[in-house]
């Protein structure tokens, strides 16, 4: 219930000339854009209605409006009337005009004066009731007055508990408000769904403002700002049942912290009492008979009119009228109902009886059409243990998996974990381990782990033991490094039996592969694969097969990786065994140039597998689909779809490091620089504190390409670091795949845009040592770092002959961003030969091509050399400077010692030595001296901070 407030209103320093409400309105006020909007709308409309259900948020904006009016000058008159205000005239008044100044009022003319003080309470009034016509006037007049030194706003929070007589001078207020610089300002709280009742106490033609719920992270923060910290099943829950109001979820948390979830609850959170009876007021007038049919509805997980009909409901469609007059449910024109709000379901739910819930499951399992919800609702009405109601809720759960359904598949094993006696303690284990399997399927990682670790504490049989920890394996999630001993410990309790054996060499080799062991990870997914053969497990040899043909792969070894994923694929035959299969080949086909292929079959996976592929599963496809888009010109599609992975990851509680990868790939290339530079960082930390030197390989790849596009020598020269700790991981793994290699490239042209050509040298010449066995796209990413290099230790033609062979090598293979590149590389050494007309068209057709393909940063490097080709110097007979020779020369031409230049620059004392010793030659001069004196005479060139 709110308390009545009476806000300052003391203006700071008023400047009655200017209009707050134009003038600030776009400003940032700091109290958030909603705050803005509602200023917006006060000073296009002079008067402004906040409405919407309790606690979402109708308080926190008046006051983030009056806080931000306070701060230009505004004096803020507020008042928040309680439901028992509603009868006490001119409470409302009162509260209004306490901090008036009493100058304000004494300046009225006496007849309207002595109306309002006694309105007031400030004086008794003849008969004790004041003339309502004279406070009218007197409000309005003491307004204006207050307005001629300061624009004036009054807020009212809770307009439907507003006494009368407050609420007429108000309207009346509001019919007269023109250009005096008087604002106003309502709340009103109204049911889920409905209208505002009280627009006639509102100005004519007043701003209505409904506030919306708000989203999942703005609920988080809501939650962590109370205190209220929650395991991830519960704030789902909590979130879920708020539906987006701030108060609800923060009752809802409190309660939920306490008291946790309860094992059997529908699927529904329960309701604190006093949220409870909040929500469910409406329903209190209902008949019986509706009342029963929204106990129905809320039990049902999609409930109908048949459906209630069937469930005993005699007159579901009157019910349902009687529930929508109260603003509670509603039948749409297909016949399917829907509760107003979640809480208001859980409320519902929570209001009934043990037995009448019981009873209300029991006619839903009779009524229910599909054989897995008729299992739930048979459970749900007999809580016993039962040996048949618990077969039956686990083959409905192994269905609802196959359907992709995976939340409903934990439900329903849970309660069939429940169901199983206590008699039969090994069934009981292995329906909890199935239990575990669906729950991270779901992404549901505490619930897994929960259910491992009680079997590994309990179980006396070593295979659940060893279940156990495949379980714990699959939570681990990139995270293996840490988990060595569940693999040992695991193999000891394994011994005999190759089919466990051939899983846990299988996760041997993941976090083999993972931690950067290749050689002991294609050791381990053979020694998998033979154990699976023996054992004549197709599935588990299928998924060796598959790693193993990763980490080929990602040695370099491209026909062992492809004789493994065929003899993996043969296995497979199809089906969903094969969705893993098909996502390694993908890869394969993307790093090998098919970008194409690689397209097409990750985008038809993803329908193929929906969520029955589990998370990891799903983000992975998404990763890689974001790589593929990329490669193939499609930045604005790749931006989506790492959105996308990023929700997918968000909605099952994951920090992933390859979703964050995913995003700042897309941003790199078709995003900002910042934003690409800010998720990369944060997917580097991740893959750190996984342990995961595969990501980080990625993660910290995409870092320094950010660096490398964003024009910024700091951020170059932070990009070698990140390119040279990539060389450096790559090396101690043993990797060698096209990636890495084009990574190389990568260093080799962030070394050359420093001016550290020789070690720019010393990297291409170990790339090209791996590269025999590589893709046209490696091969030319390499030449065009060798020709930029060429090109900036002075051998432009050389340079050139180089960029147009790695031009010539990327057309036909549509990669439109590899080429964009190289033809801008190639465009800025043509202009720095002064050769314009060749120059402007290659740096044309590189930002057409970068524009088609959504590649912004390339795009704007494109059009920043285009403009270049004009304003290029005309010397006499003089070379244009490099950028990393301009900016030498500029320091050397201030005095700067060969030190100081290469501490500025982030750059070796040698390459600075170097680079003055080719203008010594160029210039023809011996000293420095002389170089500065002959640097003197060159027009200076716009600052350029590309190679």
């Amino acid at each position: 219930m709110p308390e009545r407030v009476v806000a300052d209103v003391s203006p700071s320093q008023p400047d009655p000339r200017q209009d707050p409400w134009r003038e600030g309105a776009d400003a940032g006020s700091g109290h958030g854009a909603p705050a803005r909007d509602a200023l917006r709308l006060l000073g296009e409309r002079k008067a402004l209605l906040v409405h919407g259900p309790a606690g979402i948020g109708k308080s926190t904006l008046l006051a983030g409006v009056a806080a931000a009016a306070l701060e230009r000058g505004t004096a803020v008159l507020r008042c928040s009337p309680a439901p028992e205000d509603a009868a006490l005239p001119y409470l409302g008044l009162i509260d209004l005009f306490a901090r008036v100044p009493g100058e304000v009022v004494a300046a009225l003319p006496a007849g309207p004066r002595t109306a309002l003080l006694t309105a007031l309470l400030h004086r008794p009034g003849p008969g004790g009731r004041p003339d309502a016509l004279a406070v009218r006037v007197a409000v309005l007049d003491a307004l204006r007055r207050l307005a001629g030194t300061a624009p004036v706003l009054l807020v009212v929070d809770g307009v439907q508990w507003l006494d009368e007589p407050s609420a007429d001078v108000l309207a009346f207020v509001g019919r007269r408000i023109d250009d005096a610089g008087i604002r106003i300002a309502v709340a009103e709280r109204v049911a889920e769904g409905r209208r505002p009742e009280y627009t006639h106490w509102c100005p004519p033609g007043a701003a209505e403002l409904a506030v919306p719920p708000l989203a999942d992270d703005d609920m988080v923060r809501v939650l962590l700002a109370a205190g209220i910290v929650l395991p991830l099943p519960v704030l789902r829950a909590v979130l879920r049942t708020a539906g987006g109001n701030p108060f609800y979820a923060a009752e809802l948390g409190r309660s939920a912290a306490r008291a946790g979830l309860p094992a059997e609850s529908g699927g529904l959170l329960p309701v604190p009492a006093e949220l409870r009876s909040l929500v469910l007021a409406p329903v209190a007038a209902l008949s019986p008979a509706a009342r029963y049919a929204l106990l129905v509805a809320c039990a049902a997980a999609r409930p109908t009119l048949p459906l209630l009909r069937a469930a005993g409901v005699a007159e579901p469609a009157a019910a349902l009228d009687e529930a929508e007059r109260a603003g509670v449910a509603a039948a749409d024109a297909e016949q399917s109902v829907r509760i107003r709000h979640p809480v208001v379901r859980a409320a519902l739910y929570g209001d009934a009886t043990d037995a009448e819930r019981r009873r209300v499951h029991e006619r839903l399992a009779a009524a229910v059409a599909e054989p897995a919800e008729a299992a739930r609702h048979a459970a749900l009405a007999h809580p016993e243990e039962d040996a048949g109601t618990a077969a039956a809720l686990m083959a409905a759960a192994r269905a609802a998996r196959r359907r992709g359904e995976p939340d409903a598949a934990v439900e329903l094993a849970g309660l069939a974990v429940r169901r199983t006696p206590q008699a039969r303690p090994r069934e009981r284990d292995e329906r909890l381990l199935e239990a575990g399997d669906f729950a991270c399927d779901a992404g549901r990682w505490e619930e897994s782990g929960r259910a491992a670790r009680t079997v590994l504490a309990r179980s006396d049989s070593a295979r659940h033991r060893v279940r156990a920890r495949l379980v714990l394996l699959r939570g681990a999630g990139q995270a293996l490094r840490d988990h060595a001993e569940l693999i040992e410990d695991g193999l000891r309790d394994a011994a005999g039996a190759p089919e466990l054996e051939a899983a846990l060499y299988h996760w041997a080799a993941l976090r083999g592969l993972l931690t950067g062991a290749l050689a002991e990870a294609a050791g381990h997914a053979r020694h998998s694969a033979r154990c699976a053969a023996q054992a004549g497990d197709g599935g588990a040899r299928i998924a060796a097969l598959s790693t193993l043909a990763r980490v080929l792969s990602l040695a370099g070894e491209t026909a062992g990786a492809a004789d493994a994923l065929a003899q993996a694929v043969e296995i497979a035959g199809g089906g969903p065994r094969s969705w893993g299969l098909i996502r390694m080949r993908a890869v394969l086909a993307l790093d090998s140039d098919r970008v194409e292929d690689a397209r097409r079959e990750l985008a038809e996976l993803l329908p193929a597998a929906g969520e029955s592929d589990g998370v990891e599963s799903t983000v992975a496809t998404l990763v890689a689909l974001t790589r593929a888009h990329v490669r193939a010109g499609a930045c604005r599609e790749a931006l989506r779809t790492a959105a996308r992975c990023t929700r997918v990851a968000a909605a099952a509680g994951m920090e992933s490091a390859p979703a964050l990868y995913a995003a700042a790939l897309a941003q790199t290339f078709g995003g900002t620089a910042d934003e690409a530079r800010r998720l990369a960082v944060r997917a580097v930390r991740a893959s750190e504190a996984d342990g995961d030197q595969l990501f980080l390989l990625r993660a910290l790849a995409a870092l320094g390409q950010a660096g490398l596009f964003s024009g910024d020598r700091m951020q170059v020269a932070e990009a070698v670091e990140s390119l040279r700790q990539v060389a450096r991981i790559g090396d101690r793994m043993g990797a060698a795949d096209p990636p890495l290699l084009g990574w190389h490239a990568d260093l080799a042209e962030a070394l050359v845009g420093l001016g550290e050509t020789a070690a720019a040298g010393e990297v291409l010449r170990e790339a090209r040592g791996h590269a025999g066995r590589m893709p046209g796209s490696v091969l030319a990413s390499l030449e065009r770092a060798e020709g930029l290099r060429e090109a900036a230790d002075g051998r432009p033609k050389e340079g050139v002959a180089l960029l147009r062979s790695s031009a010539e090598r990327l057309r036909p293979l549509n990669l439109p961003v590899d080429l964009v590149r190289t033809l801008t590389a190639l465009g800025t050494v043509e202009r720095r030969a002064r050769h314009r007309s060749t120059a402007r068209a290659l740096l044309s057709e590189a930002r057409l091509l970068a524009e088609r393909a959504g590649a912004v940063p390339l795009a704007e490097r494109a059009a920043a050399e285009l403009a270049r080709v004009d304003g290029t110097v005309d010397g006499a007979g003089v070379t244009e400077l490099t950028p990393a020779e301009a900016r030498i020369a500029e320091l050397v031409r201030v005095g700067a010692t060969n030190r100081e230049v290469a501490a500025e620059l982030f750059i070796s004392v040698k390459t600075v030595e170097g680079t003055l010793s080719r203008l010594y030659r160029r210039f023809g001069v011996r000293s420095r001296t002389a170089l500065a004196y002959a640097l003197a005479s060159v027009p200076r060139v716009p600052r350029e901070t590309h190679p």
